[in-house]
């Protein structure tokens, strides 16, 4: 039964199809980031890309997969004879799982005979094993920053280098790196974004008879898969040669003056930052052009290359999305057939006056899929103020403001860090102080799971007083499994920023709501940066709404925020009620994040009876719970009725009056939370 899905079965998903081939024909393309919503065969194409690539020769009995063909191979298995053994194997796809340790990915001491023979010998890690191959992240967002960044240096080095655990080791380390995440799950970091070389956006068709074949197919291969990748079997064998025959062309692809100027001209001209970009477009498009027989770059091969290696470049902003403007694109490349050399032609030279190849790039051979290329429209974030409807009516007469209106942030400002206080053991992040994986040592536990890094004296300090028990008299210790220590280490933990915002009539003035809407953007700018949840619940009218749940999508969070109504009344028990369900819902999904609750508002309570008094009953219950918390007293004007500083005192809650808050200074306030 085949392992995977038939590569070329899948319908649609093109740009991804070839960014994915693109790579493989070139590894120093520096891999591709696929982002897309749940359910778009993102990880289904993924799998099955390797057993479309040609097979590949190593070393016999070579742990690293060394190339019999290199004159100095990296590999610590080496020397090897010239007249060693070499076997011909499928390129590997190796999964690296989300929780993985750094042990598991760079490797490190092998500790069974380290422990029972005293010997120090190496055990390859994750890299690796992937030399040569595909390195696949499923959800390479939620990967810690620190195991990002080994990754990334080793695709783009070429190497990897452990100095660790006594462990001195330098090997190959070349692969096709390929992740795929969800955005509404967070997003990559913007210098992490950069160092992947393609980026596709994939969404599922909304063309019926597109969906419905996509369905048929799957069905399909679920009742009989022998029978259906039969069917595709000839499509995947010329797919398989005419990869093979790309990787043999590439190297003598021409990049010719004209090339490289237009390129320059394309990323100079999408205000990039740096040249990494001018150089991935360059690797990408002379892929391209071998891809389609070619070799000379033409047009089509940089306005290809362009789509795929600039969309994740021109970010300025964490919430604005990739993309790229395809008409300024076009404007730039021209829309004649440009020659490779603007210089005549010398009588050794070939023709090529021929037509290039269709500006349409779709990977599969057209006999793979019955549907032709779909292309899919950039997705567009939020552009500026949404006008607010002009008469709509609220559930309420609270604050004698009926009508609905929206105000729009301004320009976010630099917020500081605020932090959790404690000691927590969260997942690993940028914000408040956490036992994790990462961090200073600060002492050892036994080793109770796999993984974790070897505390070497501690080991031995464990060791050492049972030697003579164990009939040890010579040189050296004899160790146990139950001597091995673990490092302790002390780090930073992300955390679960929860807003709770009052958007009731009361609060509905246009310039409050802009230095609140503001306030909160600069958090969740840094939020984004320190790699924490944030969740949004808004209150008004007749209760409280969780506008966004616990995420790590940051972008989304600003879209909501955008679209905050205000006017009504002011369900402020609702509110309290709905933050007390929604963190402890997330104590259940996540019990290690620790939150930390901000209350926005004037601390009036206008919906329903005995509203203030019910108000305050659910804050008592709210704050007996531990919760970190802050509210801020948007009250305004010479009379104030002091609501908010005494609903801080029912949470137990840090207090700042709104007169001490302004958009510059939010963040400075919520430092003080913990």
């Amino acid at each position: 039964m085949p392992q995977h899905y038939p590569f070329t079965a899948i319908v649609g998903s093109d740009d991804m199809a070839l960014a994915l081939t693109l790579s493989a024909i070139s590894p120093a393309i520096g891999g591709v980031l696929v982002r897309g919503e749940k359910g778009t065969a993102k990880s289904t194409m993924v799998r099955a890309l390797a057993s479309v690539l040609p097979a590949i020769d190593v070393i016999a009995g070579d742990r690293f997969s060394t190339d019999p063909g290199e004159s100095s191979p990296l590999s610590p298995d080496g020397p090897f004879a010239a007249d060693a053994a070499i076997e011909s194997r499928p390129v590997r796809l190796v999964e690296l799982p989300v929780g993985a340790t750094e042990d598991r990915v760079l490797g490190s001491l092998h500790l069974e005979k380290a422990l029972s023979e005293g010997v120090t010998e190496y055990e390859p890690g994750l890299l690796a094993r992937a030399h040569r191959g595909i390195l696949y992240v499923d959800e390479v967002n939620l990967l810690h920053d620190h195991l990002v960044d080994l990754l990334l240096d080793a695709a783009a080095m070429g190497r990897s280098t452990v100095e660790r655990d006594g462990v001195s080791i330098e090997h190959a380390a070349r692969f096709v790196l390929v992740g795929t995440m969800n955005p509404e799950e967070g997003e990559l970091r913007p210098q992490l974004l950069d160092r992947f070389g393609l980026t596709v956006e994939v969404a599922a068709s909304r063309e019926p008879a597109t969906r419905v074949e996509v369905v048929r197919r799957r069905l399909a291969y679920e009742s009989d898969p022998a029978t259906f990748s039969a069917r595709f079997a000839d499509d995947e064998t010329a797919l398989t040669d005419r990869i093979g025959a790309a990787q043999k062309l590439v190297h003598d692809i021409e990049l010719s003056d004209w090339a490289l100027l237009k390129i320059a001209e394309v990323c100079a001209a999408f205000e990039v930052d740096g040249m990494r970009a001018d150089i991935v477009t360059a690797r990408t498009a002379a892929a391209h052009a071998s891809w389609h027989g070619r070799t000379v770059v033409l047009r089509d091969d940089i306005r290809a290359a362009a789509r795929l290696a600039l969309p994740h470049r021109r970010r300025r902003n964490p919430f604005d999305a990739p993309g790229i403007d395809e008409d300024l694109l076009d404007q730039i490349l021209g829309d004649d057939d440009p020659q490779p050399d603007p210089e005549p032609p010398t009588p050794d030279t070939p023709d090529d006056s021929a037509p290039p190849e269709p500006a349409e790039c779709d990977v599969s051979p057209p006999e793979s899929a019955d549907s032709g290329p779909e292309r899919h429209t950039q997705r567009e974030g939020a552009s500026g103020e949404q006008q607010a409807p002009g008469q709509e009516q609220a559930g309420g007469s609270g604050g004698g403001a009926d009508e609905v209106t929206v105000a729009a942030a301004q320009e976010p400002y630099r917020a500081r860090l605020f932090t959790i206080g404690g000691t927590g053991a969260g997942e690993s992040g940028r914000r408040s102080r956490a036992i994790t994986d990462t961090g200073r040592r600060i002492g050892a536990r036994r080793r109770t799971a796999q993984g974790g890094s070897i505390h070497l004296m501690e080991t031995i300090r464990a060791a050492a007083p049972h030697q003579q028990a164990r009939g040890r008299t010579g040189p050296g210790l004899e160790f146990r499994a139950d001597d091995l220590r673990l490092s302790v280490k002390e780090g930073h933990e992300s955390n679960l920023i929860l807003f709770c915002v009052d958007a009731s009539g009361s609060m509905a003035a246009r310039k409050r709501m802009e230095q609140v809407k503001t306030a909160i953007l600069s958090l969740l700018v840094d939020a984004y940066q320190r790699r924490d949840k944030v969740g949004l619940i808004t209150f008004r009218q007749a209760g409280a709404v969780l506008a966004l749940p616990p995420t790590g999508s940051i972008d989304i969070a600003a879209t909501r925020l955008a679209e905050l109504p205000a006017g009504g009344r002011t369900p402020l028990a609702e509110a309290l009620l709905k933050a007390a369900d929604v963190l402890r819902l997330e104590r259940v999904r996540d019990p290690r994040r620790r939150p930390l609750l901000v209350i926005i508002t004037d601390g009036r309570a206008t919906y329903g009876p005995d509203a203030l008094a019910r108000a305050h009953q659910v804050a008592d219950h709210l704050g007996a719970t531990g919760v970190a918390s802050l509210v801020i007293d948007c009250e305004t004007g010479s009379f104030r009725m002091g609501l908010a500083h005494e609903l801080a005192s029912h949470l137990a809650a840090e207090y700042v009056p709104l007169g001490e808050v302004s958009a510059s200074a939010l963040a400075e306030v919520v430092k003080g939370a913990a």
